[in-house]
C-alpha cells in the first residue's frame, strides 16, 4: 500500500482481495512513525489496538460495510473507548468508557481506528498549538501552522499518515486547517452528523465530519456518519446519498462570489482574492452562471460570541482538574463569567436572525464563493505567550469567512485550489443552502475533476492557475 491512497482505494483494493486490513494499518504506522516525530499530528497511537482490530477485520467472514479495513484517526475532543478524551490539554485523566456515536458508526463500517490526533485545547482557537503536546506542523513546510482547530487531523491526512481522520468545526475548525494543508473539507448543515454523547457541542456552533483528500472520499465518509441521534439538540432535514450526489454533474448552477470578509478591520490576502477571481472564472468557463456580488452578509459576532465562551464554560466544568487547564482557557472562562442561561438562549435567539438575513443571498443564487481565511497560514508559534484577548484577536484574520456559517447552520465547504509561490495550498470556500451538501459535493467534485490537486504533501500534481 502507498499512503497516497485515499478512502475509497483504499476500501475498493481491501474489498478486492488485493490488500488486507492489516497491511493497510501497518502501511499507515510506518507512516506515522516517520513523519510524525516532524509534524506532531497524533496525541496518541493505537498501533496494538489498531492491528488487533484489523485483524478481527480481515477475520470477518463478510464486509462489514464501506470502510472495512479503512485506517482513520479521531481528533481528541471525540470519545474513544479506552483513550481519555483530553480536548488538547491536560485536566481529564479518566479514559471513556465507550465510543462516542461518530466512532461507534465508523467501527460499524468498518473502519479501524489508528489513533487520536491534536487540537488546541477545547478547539478554542484555529492554530494547533496545545502547551500539552506542542504545535502541530504544516506538512507542506513545518514552519507553518496546519491551522485548526481539527489541525492534527489535517497534518495526518495531507501528510499521507492516514486516509482520512474526523474533525469538528465551531468556527472554521474543519476548513481552517483543510485550507492550509490541502485538502478538501466540508463542513456539514448543524444536525447532519450525531454529536452523542453530547447534546450539542458549543450550542449551535459545533459539528462534525472527516477532512479528506478528495470530494468522494469526504462523501463516503458522511454516508456512514450521518444521521442525528434522539439526544441531540439539533436535527438535520434529510438528505439524498452524499456518494451519489459527489458523482453526478452539478448541472448549471447560480454562483455569487464575494471577497468582503464579515469581520471588520480585515483584508484578505492578494493570494486568497486571486483564489476565488481565478475559480469564479473557471465556473464560468464550465458553464455556472457567475456573478460578483454584494452579499451584505451580517457580522455574526452578538450571536457567536456569547455561544462560544458558554462552550468553554461548559466544557471547563466537566474536566476533572481545572487547574491543568491551559492559561489562556482559564482566563477565557473568567471572562465568560457573564454567560448565563438567558443569555445563551438570547445568543440561539440572535442565531436565527443572523441565519435569516445571510441566507437572503440564496434567494438570487444556489452556492456562494469566497475565500476560506483572510490569512496566509502563519507562521508556527502565532499562539506563543497570547492570553485570551490577543489569541482571539491573532484568531480573527483566519475566521473572518468562516464563523457566520457556523452560526447559520449552513454547510460549507474548503475545496483546494492549487499551491500558491509561497509552496503553501490555496483553497477556496464554497457556501450552500440549508441542507443542501448535495449541490457543494457535486459542484466540488466538478472543480477537483477540472483543477486536480495535490493529494499528498510533496506530492506535485496539477495545481491549477491559482
Amino acid at each position: 500500500m502507498t499512503t497516497t491512497w485515499g478512502v475509497a482505494e483504499t476500501a475498493g483494493r481491501i474489498a478486492a482481495g488485493e490488500l488486507t486490513a492489516v497491511q493497510a494499518v501497518e502501511a499507515c504506522l510506518d507512516a506515522i512513525d516517520s513523519r510524525n516525530p516532524e509534524l506532531n499530528a497524533f496525541s496518541v497511537v493505537l498501533a496494538d489496538r489498531a492491528r488487533a482490530e484489523a485483524a478481527t477485520r480481515d477475520d470477518a467472514a463478510a464486509p462489514l460495510g464501506p470502510l472495512h479495513g479503512v485506517p482513520i484517526a479521531i481528533k481528541e475532543e471525540n470519545d474513544v473507548e479506552g483513550c481519555v478524551t483530553t480536548f488538547g490539554g491536560k485536566a481529564n485523566t479518566t479514559p471513556a468508557a465507550a465510543d462516542s456515536e461518530v466512532v461507534r458508526r465508523l467501527r460499524a463500517a468498518g473502519a479501524v481506528i489508528v489513533g487520536k490526533t491534536s487540537m488546541p485545547e477545547f478547539g478554542a482557537w484555529p492554530y494547533t498549538e496545545p502547551r500539552s503536546l506542542g504545535p502541530a506542523r504544516n506538512p507542506w513546510d513545518p514552519a507553518h501552522t496546519p491551522g485548526g482547530s481539527s489541525g492534527g487531523t489535517a497534518v495526518a491526512v495531507a501528510s499521507g499518515m492516514v486516509p482520512t481522520g474526523i474533525g469538528g468545526d465551531g468556527g472554521g475548525s474543519i476548513r481552517i486547517p483543510a485550507s492550509y494543508c490541502g485538502l478538501f473539507g466540508l463542513k456539514p448543515q448543524r444536525g447532519r452528523v450525531s454529536t452523542a454523547p453530547n447534546p450539542h457541542l458549543w450550542w449551535a456552533l459545533g459539528v462534525i465530519g472527516p477532512l479528506t483528500r478528495s470530494v468522494l472520499d469526504s462523501a463516503l465518509v458522511y454516508d456512514v456518519i450521518r444521521g442525528s441521534h434522539d439526544g441531540d439538540r439539533f436535527h438535520a432535514a434529510e438528505t439524498g446519498s452524499f456518494v451519489e450526489a459527489a458523482s453526478r454533474e452539478p448541472g448549471r448552477l447560480r454562483i455569487g462570489w464575494t471577497v468582503k470578509p464579515t469581520s471588520k478591520g480585515v483584508r484578505p490576502h492578494p493570494l486568497h482574492v486571486q483564489a476565488v477571481e481565478d475559480t469564479a472564472r473557471l465556473l464560468t468557463e464550465l458553464g455556472h452562471d457567475v456573478r460578483q456580488v454584494d452579499a451584505g452578509l451580517p457580522d455574526p459576532a452578538a450571536a457567536f460570541v456569547p455561544q462560544f465562551f458558554a462552550g468553554i464554560r461548559t466544557e471547563a466544568d466537566a474536566v476533572e482538574h481545572y487547574e491543568r487547564l491551559e492559561p489562556s482557557i482559564r482566563q477565557a472562562y473568567r471572562l465568560g463569567f457573564w454567560v448565563r442561561p438567558r443569555v445563551i438562549e438570547w445568543a440561539l435567539r440572535q442565531t436565527e436572525r443572523v441565519s435569516a438575513k445571510a441566507n437572503r443571498v440564496f434567494d438570487e443564487y444556489d452556492v456562494l464563493l469566497t475565500p476560506v481565511t483572510a490569512n496566509r497560514p502563519p507562521k508556527v508559534g502565532v499562539l506563543e505567550g497570547a492570553n485570551a484577548l490577543t489569541a482571539a484577536l491573532r484568531s480573527t484574520p483566519a475566521i473572518a469567512y468562516t464563523a457566520l456559517w457556523n452560526v447559520t447552520g449552513n454547510p460549507a465547504a474548503a475545496v483546494p485550489c492549487g499551491l500558491g509561490p509561497d509552496g503553501l495550498p490555496l483553497s477556496v470556500q464554497l457556501v450552500g443552502r440549508l441542507d443542501d451538501e448535495p449541490t457543494l459535493l457535486s459542484l466540488s467534485a466538478q472543480l477537483e475533476a477540472a483543477r486536480p490537486w495535490p493529494l499528498v504533501s510533496g506530492a506535485r500534481g496539477t495545481t491549477g492557475d491559482a
